[in-house]
């Protein structure tokens, strides 16, 4: 039977005892394998092509009616019309929302990629999101509202809801009766997933770990950000544009296989080096305009991967393109930084694809490792004219680069700050 936890309260309560392991600061956590589905395309190389084109992903949401909202558009992930699961009876694969199969996609890709035909052999899997099934809680509460006479389906809609059942439809995929770990802490839940997955390897609690995170677009979620103006008007999001005006919403999911560096380091595709998270306190919504947890979490992931801010040759920042956001990443990181700041190339990969929530810290931790693999830096779209508080190098077009370490950071609603360095594999 599969165990399955489901607490951002855990979250904290582990990440807090596991940080009182002795964990040598040295000792790296190789990824073996890497899966990606984003609005740029289905997995690794899709991306990598639409990253190096400088091509954004934004088109019209028709998941729902979106007369009565600002934006209209958002990044859309083109799912398979084929059933995407082959172990589970098809009538109940209808209560697998649009998030589910773009995770087991991604799990395939990484699986493949790590030279496995299944999970045997992983100790435990830590996946993250925001929403979870999120449409089905809207299906429930719409037929809740319409009939309210008693529904078969209602009682199946509220099983599925819970993204702890979700998660057991893939184990039962692969027929893998490991334990699943869920973190939800808003839009940083797929970073502390991976950071908490290369802790308990770190600690000596597994060996092989798959992790990562997912969301898809649900009109809940869709309506909140339009209701708190946080969407661009125009669709288009503008991260570090001194006239960015709101972030556009996506979706997409992404996951890494994690192993002990002394399991299969000749397999790694890079490492993850260093992990941090940390909470501002300061506003339900609004980061720290000093950006005081920021700073935190950077300082500690780069001393646990024992990297100065100079040799971070990447920086795949938060930036969602809402004035408050960008504003207090940038002074973060010019703090973090100090003297060596202006030789720090930073971009964001939302202006490509949109935020995708819960989501978005997994696919933009892949991102970097592919920058890593190719030596190329991804652009940050769509800026006309940079924010004064802009001290780095922004890359505003796809480059060619050499680097060693990636950084990326990811805010969450409610404080949450979470930053992973990784590592380039060792020639």
């Amino acid at each position: 039977m599969n165990t399955c936890v489901s607490s951002s309260t855990l979250l904290t309560t582990n990440l807090i005892l596991s940080s009182l392991v002795p964990s040598p600061l040295s000792k790296n956590i190789a990824i073996t394998g890497a899966g990606i589905v984003s609005p740029l395309g289905m997995g690794w190389q899709a991306n990598e092509v639409a990253l190096a084109a400088d091509r954004t992903a934004f088109k019209p949401v028709e998941l729902f009616d979106t007369r009565e909202f600002i934006a209209k558009t958002a990044g859309v992930v083109d799912l398979p019309t084929e059933s995407l699961f082959h172990r589970i009876p098809v009538h109940k694969q209808t209560y697998f929302d649009r998030g589910t199969r773009m995770l087991l996609m991604a799990i395939r890709e990484a699986l493949a990629q790590a030279g496995r035909e299944n999970m045997e052999g992983i100790d435990a899997m830590v996946i993250g999101t925001s929403a979870g099934a999120m449409p089905l809680g809207e299906a429930y509460f719409e037929h809740a509202h319409q009939d309210t006479a008693r529904v078969p389906t209602q009682l199946s809609r509220a099983e599925y809801y819970q993204p702890q059942r979700q998660m057991s439809s893939i184990a039962a995929e692969f027929d893998w009766r490991g334990p699943i770990i869920i973190v939800s802490n808003a839009c940083a839940s797929g970073a502390n997933a991976i950071g908490w997955a290369a802790d308990m390897i770190r600690s000596g609690r597994a060996k092989r770990v798959l992790a990562g995170g997912y969301d898809a677009i649900a009109k809940l979620v869709f309506a909140g950000f339009d209701t708190l103006h946080a969407l661009a008007p125009s669709g288009i999001p503008r991260p570090f544009d001194a006239h960015r005006d709101g972030l556009a919403l996506g979706e997409g999911a992404a996951v890494m296989l994690l192993e002990a560096e002394d399991v299969r380091q000749s397999a790694a595709l890079g490492n993850i080096s260093g992990y941090a998270t940390a909470t501002d306190l300061h506003h339900l919504t609004q980061p720290d305009p000093a950006g005081k947890a920021a700073i935190r979490t950077m300082t500690s992931a780069c001393a646990q991967a024992g990297v100065s801010p100079a040799q971070i040759g990447y920086i795949n920042s938060h930036g969602t393109g809402t004035p408050f956001n960008d504003v207090a990443e940038a002074s973060a990181i010019a703090a973090w930084a100090g003297d060596a700041v202006a030789g720090i190339p930073v971009s964001s990969t939302k202006s490509a694809m949109g935020h995708l929530l819960g989501g978005a810290g997994a696919v933009e931790a892949v991102i970097c490792l592919m920058a890593l693999q190719g030596q190329w830096l991804p652009a940050s779209l769509n800026v006309r004219e940079v924010d004064p508080a802009v001290r780095f190098d922004l890359v505003r077009q796809f480059r060619r680069a050499s680097l060693d370490y990636a950084l990326t950071n990811s805010f969450g609603f409610g404080g949450t700050n979470a930053t992973l360095v990784l590592q380039r594999r060792s020639a």
